[in-house]
C-alpha cells in the first residue's frame, strides 16, 4: 500500500477528475476535487494537501496563477501541472514558477503511478530537510555558527559589538572550535563586507614562504619568481585580514607585520618602494599567547597590537547543549553535498555522541557525521555508524613512530568503509580524487575480494 497521501484533482473537465480520482484511489490515496481554482483555494484554507494536479488552461483564475499562490502561502505542497498535447511551453513556464512535474493529457495510469510514486519520495525528503533544517535555524543560528547555548550566544553578542569597528580582534581557542568562522562573522557584519576576506594559515607555511605569501614578490625578486605575485596584505586592501595561528610566526615576521599595522604601508619582495594598504587584521590562535609573551617566544609589542580585543571560543566539551544541534546540522548538510536521505539520529547515536568528550571540537564532530552519512545504510544513524568503542574513538593499531603507516593503516581504513568508492573517501579524507589514486598506488592497496 502506498504513503496515505491527501491529494486535490483541480480540472473544469468533470471527465478529468473523475478518472483522476478513480485510479489514484486505486493506488491508495485519500483524493478530493475541485472544478476550478476558486474552489480549490478554498479547500486548501479548510483542508492540509500534500500534492495537487492542477489544469494548466481553467476558466478564470489560470493553473499557472493558482500554482503560485498555493507556492507562496504553502510551499510545501508538491505540485503537478496538467497539460494538453502540444502545451509545453506553458509547462515548463509552470515548472519555473514551482510546479516539481507535468501530466499530459490522455492520461496513462502505469505512468500516472510511476509519477505519484516518485512525487512521494520528492515530498518525504521535502519534510525531511524542513526538519532538519528547523532543528538548527532560528535563534541558534549567527551567520555560519551554530549553537544555542549560553557561551555561544555570548560569543555572538560580541561579534556583533566588535564588527562595526576597524579594531584588532584576537580569536582564541581550541583547534577546532571554529575560529575562523568566527573571523568570517566579524566581516560580514562589519561595513568592510563587501571586500575581500584574506585568510592566510601562518602555521602552515615556512618563515620565506609566509613572507613571500604575505609581502608577494616581484618578478625575478629569488630563484623561480618568474613573474610578479600580490601578496595578502594587498589582496586585503578594504577588507579584512586573518591571519590563522598567529602564534606560530617567527620574531622576525612580528616584527615586520608590526610595522605595516603601524605605516599602512609594506614592501613587496623585491621592490624598494612602497605599497599602501588597509584592511582590518584578525588573529587566531590555539596557543596563550600569554604566556608565550613571558617566555619570550612572541613579542610583547605586536602581542599588545593584535589583542586589543579578545575573543574566547568554548570548547565543544564545555557546551554539550549544542551537540545535538550541531550534529543535526552537519547531518543536513553532507545529506544534500553526499547526495544521501538519512532522515535523523537515533536517541541511542546521540547518546554516545553527548558522552565523548570531543578533544577535537566541532571539526572533530563534524568528520563523525560526514563519515556516518558516508557508511550509513539505514534510515537513521545508528551507534554502530559511529566510530567509537567504550566512549573513545576507535582507531586500527599502526606501527608506533611511523607517519607512512599511518597514513597508510587510515587510508585503507576510509577506503573499507566507502566500499571503495573513491569520490566518497576523497571526500572524507579532504583530498581530491587524483590524491587519493597516487596514495593508493604508493602503498600497493588493493580492494578486497568479497567473493
Amino acid at each position: 500500500m502506498a504513503t496515505r497521501l491527501n491529494i486535490m484533482v483541480v480540472d473544469d473537465e468533470l471527465i478529468v477528475r473523475e478518472s483522476l480520482k478513480g485510479w489514484l484511489d486505486k493506488f491508495g490515496y485519500a483524493v478530493d476535487t475541485a472544478q476550478d481554482a476558486r474552489e480549490a483555494l478554498e479547500k486548501l484554507d479548510r483542508e492540509a494537501f500534500d500534492l495537487l494536479f492542477v489544469d494548466i488552461k481553467m476558466p478564470g483564475m489560470d493553473g499557472i496563477e493558482l500554482l503560485k499562490r498555493v507556492k507562496a502561502d504553502q510551499p510545501e505542497i508538491v505540485v503537478v501541472m496538467i497539460t494538453a498535447h502540444g502545451s509545453i511551453e506553458s509547462s515548463i513556464e509552470a515548472m519555473k514558477a514551482g510546479a516539481s512535474d507535468y501530466l499530459m493529457k490522455p492520461f496513462d495510469p502505469e505512468q500516472l503511478e510511476l509519477l505519484v510514486e516518485k512525487l512521494v519520495q520528492t515530498k518525504r525528503l521535502m519534510d525531511e530537510n524542513r526538519w532538519l533544517r528547523e532543528s538548527f535555524e532560528g535563534s541558534s543560528r549567527f551567520q555560519d555558527l551554530v549553537g544555542q547555548s549560553e557561551s555561544m550566544k555570548k560569543v555572538f553578542r560580541l561579534i556583533e559589538d566588535v564588527a562595526s569597528s576597524d579594531t584588532p580582534v584576537l580569536i582564541a581557542g581550541e583547534t577546532g572550535t571554529g575560529k575562523e568562522l568566527v573571523a568570517k562573522a566579524i566581516h560580514a557584519l562589519s561595513p568592510r563586507r563587501y571586500a575581500p576576506f584574506v585568510a592566510v594559515n601562518c602555521g602552515a607555511l615556512t618563515e620565506t614562504l609566509l613572507e613571500s605569501t604575505l609581502f608577494g614578490h616581484e618578478k625575478g625578486a629569488f630563484t623561480g619568481a618568474q613573474q610578479l605575485q600580490k601578496g595578502r596584505l594587498e589582496m586585503a586592501h578594504s577588507g579584512t585580514l586573518f591571519l590563522d595561528e598567529v602564534g606560530e610566526i617567527s620574531l622576525k615576521m612580528q616584527v615586520d607585520l608590526l610595522r605595516v599595522l603601524e605605516e599602512k604601508k609594506f614592501y613587496r619582495v623585491g621592490n624598494p618602494k612602497p605599497t599602501s594598504t588597509d584592511f582590518r587584521l584578525v588573529s587566531a590562535t590555539h596557543r596563550d599567547l600569554g604566556e608565550a609573551v613571558e617566555k619570550g617566544t612572541f613579542r610583547r609589542d605586536f602581542y599588545y597590537r593584535i589583542n586589543v580585543i579578545k575573543l574566547d571560543v568554548p570548547p565543544l566539551r564545555k557546551r554539550p547543549e549544542d551537540i545535538e544541534l550541531l550534529a543535526h546540522y552537519f547531518l543536513s548538510r553532507y545529506n544534500q553535498e553526499l547526495n544521501k536521505h538519512i532522515t535523523g539520529i537515533s536517541s541511542e547515536a546521540l547518546e554516545v555522541l553527548k558522552s565523548y568528550e570531543w578533544p577535537g571540537n566541532v571539526r572533530e564532530l563534524e568528520n563523525v557525521i560526514e563519515r556516518a552519512v558516508v557508511i550509513g545504510k539505514k534510515r537513521k544513524i545508528g551507534p554502530s555508524d559511529l566510530p567509537f568503542q567504550d566512549g573513545r574513538l576507535m582507531r586500527k593499531p599502526v606501527v608506533a613512530g611511523s607517519l607512512t603507516e599511518v597514513e597508510k593503516a587510515h587510508i585503507s581504513e576510509m577506503l573499507e568503509v566507502c566500499e571503495w568508492n573513491i569520490s566518497q573517501t576523497a571526500t572524507l579524507l579532504g583530498i581530491n580524487r587524483t590524491t587519493l589514486y597516487k596514495k593508493i598506488k604508493k602503498y600497493g592497496l588493493k580492494e578486497q575480494s568479497s567473493g
